[in-house]
């Protein structure tokens, strides 16, 4: 699964608004402990030219996201992409609509602190950070927090209800690659929508108050604020669904891509001679007993993909209707498939395929430690075997080429795991000669609860995701058993 969540580490919402009474600003407040974050801009409450702001802090552990991409969990640069998320808390104040929020990288450190309301000038929480310190030694350079000028990251909110979710990508890679030090995000009003009384002509003379989201502290399991990793983890074996060339199908179509597991004791291992080197393929044609013939001149040349997988791919002409592909180095042979080959055919009717699916092992129950591998049997609805094909053979999955899942919380449809089906394709499936499967890692979800997974299907004739009608329950223990 190509879904990975890190919570946040430290929070904080830092004002300078006026105490009751409208005499004092409350630049000592601190609301580390909250269980909510809120942003806002008032514009002219205690006088005509008057402005009362509230940043948020939120700062994450990159060491968490280093190590993970150090043990393999998380791919390299350029091939994952990072995605803040806050999440929006009903209050019932008043939301302002038709905003623009800002988040910048914060250029120096700061402490969470113990205080929970930002309406109280709490001098007992004041040696943490607030509007004018970052700590009990160190002021910011500027009231409000110190910022770097670049990366600047935005959201626009019309409803004032959208919860936040902007790619800081750039931004995660520089603290992981040590280019910037991480202080973590500052998020707040844009320069045109915060008031000024400065006479700064960029600044609001309308109040947008109040913008909240959940914060760490918060009880909702899927609230807090995170960074999540998503990237397309999908492996598409063709080994069950290898095509010959042809000139119905456009070049990519023609190529089918193999995989070679080299599983030792029961856990991947890279080939001692190979390492992360070359490896080589070379195709036979089953002529009949152990008869066979070179179908390629040229060995295809795979490579390295990851501890213990290797894959090659190959574009192939001809009428063949079985192979067998053996990779090897040098002298030695490691492996030895059997494929069976199909064909291209044009049809004269444009009909979508309905199908039924099932997923054949999935359990009942969970727990959070546990990654699954679902495996999606698929066939057509109107698929009607012979007495004679369910009698002598197993019947065989529909490979589906562009499939993916989401996950939702039985009791009130909360989407846990929504469809990753956008530029990052997080939940796309991967294939191989049993069919369609995905990774689902448990621990994503909160124990104690049922859970739903549902498939959806891209359609290639409406250029539409068709979510499936079938329902897969299971449930997530609230304990380890």
């Amino acid at each position: 699964m190509a879904l990975v969540r890190f919570t946040a580490s430290l929070n904080n919402t830092i004002t300078n608004a006026y105490k009751g009474g409208l005499l004092i600003r409350a630049t000592g407040s601190n609301s580390g402990k909250s269980d909510v974050l809120e942003t806002f801009s008032i514009y002219a409450r205690q006088s005509t030219s008057s402005a009362e702001l509230s940043r948020i802090l939120v700062q994450f552990d990159t060491n968490q996201i280093s190590s993970s991409r150090d043990t393999g969990d998380l791919p390299a640069s350029g091939s994952v992409s990072f995605y803040l998320n806050l999440f929006n808390a009903e209050t019932s104040k008043t939301v302002p609509r038709d905003f623009k929020l800002v988040v910048k990288a914060v250029s120096s450190s700061w402490e969470e602190g113990m205080g929970t309301d930002i309406e109280l000038d709490t001098r007992a929480h004041s040696d943490k950070s607030n509007w004018v310190s970052a700590s009990r030694t160190t002021s910011w350079v500027s009231e409000g927090g110190d910022y770097h000028t670049s990366p600047v990251f935005s959201q626009s909110f019309n409803t004032g209800l959208e919860n936040l979710e902007v790619d800081v990508t750039s931004l995660v890679e520089e603290w992981i690659a040590g280019t910037k030090t991480n202080y973590g995000f500052g998020i707040f009003l844009s320069s045109s929508y915060e008031a000024s009384s400065s006479g700064n002509p960029s600044g609001a003379t309308s109040s947008y108050y109040t913008k909240r989201f959940f914060s760490r502290g918060t009880e909702y399991f899927f609230k807090k604020p995170t960074i999540e990793a998503r990237w397309d983890s999908s492996r598409k074996d063709d080994r069950g669904n290898f095509y010959l060339s042809s000139a119905l199908a456009p070049a990519s179509d023609n190529l089918n891509t193999l995989y070679l597991y080299n599983f030792v004791r029961g856990r991947l291992r890279n080939i001692p001679d190979i390492g992360t080197g070359s490896i080589y393929v070379d195709l036979y044609e089953t002529l009949g007993g152990d008869a066979l013939t070179q179908a390629v001149a040229t060995p295809a040349t795979g490579g390295y993909v990851s501890t213990g997988i290797y894959s090659c791919s190959v574009c192939l002409s001809g009428t063949y209707t079985t192979l067998r592909d053996v990779w090897y180095s040098g002298s030695t042979q490691y492996h030895t498939g059997t494929i069976t080959v199909n064909s291209f055919s044009a049809q004269t009717n444009g009909d979508s395929d309905i199908f039924v699916n099932q997923i054949k092992n999935l359990k009942p129950l969970y727990n959070t430690s546990e990654v699954p591998r679902m495996y999606v049997f698929t066939r057509p609805r109107n698929w009607s075997p012979t007495i004679y094909t369910v009698a002598n053979s197993t019947v065989e999955t529909t490979i589906i080429n562009s499939a993916s899942y989401r996950v939702y919380r039985s009791i009130d449809g909360y989407e846990a795991i929504p469809y990753g089906t956008g530029s990052d394709l997080e939940t796309l499936m991967s294939y191989d000669k049993k069919g369609n499967y995905f990774d689902l890692k448990m621990d994503l979800l909160q124990p104690g609860y049922e859970y739903v997974i549902k498939l959806a299907f891209y359609d290639d004739e409406t250029n539409t995701w068709k979510e499936q009608k079938e329902r897969f329950k299971f449930r997530l223990a609230e304990d380890e058993y």
